[in-house]
């Protein structure tokens, strides 16, 4: 079924309720935005694009990126949604790869982005205005059937271990994470507003689908990313609100509930995923923003969708003080088999540690143009997520850490995330991120890249942090060596980018614990 019967169905059935609004402002209702998205769909026919070829979306978030999606679906077009952060060569080569015919993008764009494509002699059209098609179109296409595996939705991974991926999703699967969305994180009925301060080319993206479906509101803020300030306030003004934001995004929103003093209002849920929520943390946004948060765990693979923490689960392990499932990632969402498995595909009992894998009609169909990458992502009918975790005896997930992520030192394994969590209970210390480093001696030490609160930065020092590590975790797993930094380096959602630690750590920067 193409997705975009569901937004002629919502015009049908809520014509006159906003679809977009941009800051506190109208942009659009369902009956305007479902008469744009079918003539976008003439508009892509007249240029020739015909069902399954792809159109890329270069761009920072903004109502037109909403409104040329659902056209390219409304045609049978699949969308290649594009990091509006990457460089210009990037994106080159990801538009190369999806053979995408067109792409949309912003002036500030657009010279890099000619001169990137020119050097990889790959043609493509490109356009930076987007109002003219609407003005210069009157017939609404009909809706391009579409089949429930055909791709529509292809998303490239951030490609930490090399060029990044082409994840295909189909209509099954983007409809069961709407579905999964609706059931398990938040009801939506008209009146309720989805605010987007994350990127829509991302998984938080998606979760606008759910709204459309049910004739509600999506929210572009004006400043087309994430102001905390903002968000509190586009909260406050539009009321019903929810949002998803990465750990450290909440962190963020957190800081600025303190310090300024506000009092959030409006707020229904906020999502958070994207990475694991340090326990401090979670304990600290409810305690400052209220019982307002959900948690999920997914990948582009199996988008948004392997685990979930709800509202109420949450609300109740604070209430209850059950500081282990708040630390957790949640319990399989309810399309999904969850397995914690050995290196050869065996299952493990509860408690044991090993490769997250999922199994369900939601995961990706494949690897857009790659085989050997999807037979070894995929195996047995199972995706291979590369994560580390460990199941309870209830069912409960502990995100430990990326497969890669894993520090051995001496024969000994050591999670990043166990030394970072135990660091984040010190009062000085604001972030933390762990890595590993080789060494000759026993294969890799422990490394702590740390950002220090402002009011401790002459107070603690290395040997301060080391005390208080030996105090709380075992001695082998503390860090040999610290790195005080300003801030840690973060992608445009917020996580933290190991892979760039790594490389500051080349350079030697430590203060040095024997």
């Amino acid at each position: 079924m193409n997705l975009a019967i569901w937004l002629k169905r919502s015009a049908q059935l809520f014509p006159e309720q906003t679809a977009i609004a941009l800051g506190t402002e109208l942009w659009c209702s369902y009956s305007e935005l479902a008469i744009r998205a079918a003539r976008l769909a003439t508009w892509f026919q007249t240029k020739g694009l015909l069902p399954g070829q792809r159109v890329a979306l270069f761009m920072q978030n903004q109502p037109q990126y909403i409104e040329l999606l659902w056209g390219a679906w409304w045609a049978g077009l699949v969308v290649v949604p594009i990091n509006a952060k990457l460089h210009a060569k990037e994106v080159a080569w990801i538009m190369q790869h999806s053979n995408s015919q067109m792409v949309f993008t912003n002036n500030h764009q657009l010279d890099s982005l000619q001169t990137a494509l020119a050097e990889i002699n790959f043609n493509a059209v490109i356009h930076v205005d987007f109002d003219f098609i609407q003005d210069t179109l009157i017939k609404a296409s009909e809706i391009t059937a579409m089949a429930d595996d055909a791709p529509c939705w292809l998303f490239y991974t951030s490609g930490t271990t090399g060029r990044p991926k082409g994840v295909t999703l189909c209509p099954e699967q983007l409809g069961l994470m709407s579905w999964a969305f609706l059931s398990s994180i938040q009801a939506v009925s008209p009146g309720d507003h989805m605010l987007h301060p994350a990127p829509l080319s991302h998984g938080g993206g998606l979760y606008h689908l759910p709204y459309v479906l049910q004739g509600a509101t999506n929210v572009i803020p004006a400043s087309a990313g994430f102001d905390a300030e903002e968000c509190l306030a586009l909260s406050a003004f539009w009321q019903n609100a929810s949002f998803f934001a990465a750990p450290t995004i909440v962190r963020r929103l957190v800081d600025v509930v303190k310090s300024k003093g506000i009092q959030p209002r409006g707020i229904s849920t906020i999502i958070y995923g994207g990475g694991p929520m340090y326990l401090a943390d979670i304990q600290e946004a409810l305690h400052f923003v209220g019982p307002h948060f959900a948690q999920i765990y997914g990948q582009g693979e199996c988008p948004m969708t392997i685990t979930v923490l709800p509202k109420y689960w949450i609300n109740r392990c604070a209430e209850q003080k059950n500081w282990q499932h708040l630390a957790s990632v949640g319990f399989a969402q309810s399309m999904v088999e969850l397995s914690i498995q050995d290196a050869n595909g065996n299952g493990l009992p509860a408690g044991q540690r090993g490769e997250i894998c999922v199994k369900g009609r939601v995961v990706m169909a494949a690897y857009w143009q790659d085989p050997q990458a999807t037979e070894k992502a995929i195996r047995n009918g199972w995706l291979n997520t590369g994560d580390v975790g460990v199941l309870d005896e209830y069912g409960f997930l502990t995100l430990l850490d990326r497969s890669k992520d894993l520090v051995v030192s001496g024969g000994s394994n050591i999670y990043p995330r166990e030394v970072e969590e135990i660091l984040l209970s010190h009062e000085a210390v604001a972030e933390v991120s762990v890595i590993g480093r080789s060494d000759p001696e026993w294969g890799e030490v422990v490394v702590a890249y740390v950002v220090l609160q402002d009011a401790f930065k002459t107070q603690v020092n290395a040997n301060t942090l080391d005390l208080f590590c030996l105090d709380n975790i075992a001695r082998f797993k503390r860090p040999k060596h610290y790195c005080f930094v300003d801030a840690l380096p973060k992608n445009n959602y917020g996580k933290v980018l190991k892979t760039t630690l790594r490389e500051w750590d080349l350079k030697n920067y430590v203060i040095k614990i024997n």
